[in-house]
This record gives structure tokens, C-alpha cells and sequence, in this order.
């Protein structure tokens, strides 16, 4: 069975632990690989439109 999980490259840790190793992570990414992520899930939420369109101006009024 080829589909089958390798278990020796499983390790467990805490939520703290976790976070702490995705915060070194990325302050260590470079510029390049943080706008690549960010680009990628722009698409999944929002479409391949919100990376090649423009961005939507909005407006709002206030009353003094």
C-alpha cells in the first residue's frame, strides 16, 4: 500500500510550541517567499481575479 502514512516523520508538540516555531519561521522568510503566501491565499479566498485585477477604491462620507 503506497497511499500509507510514514510515521517516523510525525512529531507532536504543544499549541505554544507550534506557534512559536511558525513565528521563527516566518521572521525568518524572505520579503519573496511572505508576498508569494500572500498572493496564494488571496486567490483561495477571494479568486485569481483579486491578485490580477485592480484594487477597489471605496469611498465613505462623513457628516460633520
Amino acid at each position: 500500500m503506497e497511499d500509507r502514512m510514514n510515521r517516523t516523520d510525525v512529531s507532536f508538540s504543544t499549541f505554544k510550541e507550534h506557534k512559536r516555531e511558525e513565528r521563527e519561521y516566518w521572521s525568518k522568510a524572505s520579503v519573496e517567499e511572505k508576498m508569494k503566501t500572500i498572493t496564494y491565499l488571496r486567490e483561495c479566498f477571494y479568486g485569481p481575479q483579486a491578485t490580477t485585477g485592480r484594487l477597489q477604491r471605496l469611498y465613505k462620507f462623513i457628516k460633520r
